[in-house]
């Protein structure tokens, strides 16, 4: 089986998990497809929308303490918290990454499904998942995360990109295309499936998406920037 390394997900945080979905709704027009009870255990709820046979998931914590609750406290409910990326291989990609000195931050395994989120402090900007579902080479196929009947809510629309912004776009680049074992052009990493493009900014933040649409405009969702284009 030919190796493969796509953008699948884009992982928000919001305060306000209801009020942020309706915005989707709204101003996307996506349909939710799945909220997963495991993200439970982490003292958080979600909801995933498809766009294509990518998702925008946003999670909200349900109780003090969590992870995504600081970083929704330390970031004042802006900017992204994780850029998702599904492989064949996500094991060996762990293995990379900590020979490159990145720590796994936390381990998902329950299924046919396996994630593994490295530590965003050594990624820098965002955590970074590799994560795998059984029979998912197809992008149209199994994928654990979005629920067993998540091709019924496809709406349309591709996403293009995310768009990392950092005081340094060349070195954060250069740090990820080693993370993910790929090139980088004129500050952007091409995956197999979407591209990851790194902007100027005053500090190291997720802060965009690209999606394609039928028409062009700006909105801003949890936090992030989401630039529709045309196809």
């Amino acid at each position: 089986m030919a190796s493969y390394l796509r953008l699948r997900q884009i992982c928000l945080v919001a305060a306000d998990l209801a009020g942020e979905a309706a915005r989707i709704r709204k101003h996307l027009g996506l349909e939710e497809c799945y909220r997963d009870a495991n993200v439970g255990k982490y003292g958080l709820e979600n909801v995933l929308f498809p766009v294509g046979t990518s998702f925008i998931e946003i999670v909200s914590p349900t109780r003090p303490g969590t992870a995504a609750g600081r970083f929704l406290e330390r970031h004042g409910g802006r900017y992204g918290y994780m850029v998702i990326l599904d492989c064949d291989d996500p094991e060996r990609r762990q293995a990379h990454a900590a020979s490159l000195g990145v720590r796994t931050a936390n381990l998902i395994e329950y299924g046919d499904y396996l994630g593994v989120q490295l530590h965003p402090k050594d990624t820098g900007a965002a955590m970074i998942e590799f994560n795998r579902t059984v029979g998912g080479k197809d992008p149209m196929g199994p994928y654990a995360p979005a629920g067993p009947d998540w091709q019924r809510a496809i709406r349309g629309g591709v996403m293009r990109a995310v768009e990392i912004e950092c005081p340094d776009p060349a070195t954060l680049a250069s740090h990820w295309g080693k993370i993910l074992e790929r090139p980088v052009k004129s500050e952007t990493i091409a995956l197999d499936a979407g591209e990851i493009r790194f902007l100027p900014g005053a500090e190291s933040v997720f802060a965009g998406v690209v999606l394609e649409a039928a028409t062009s405009s700006t909105i801003e969702i949890s936090g992030v920037r989401f630039r529709l284009v045309d196809a």
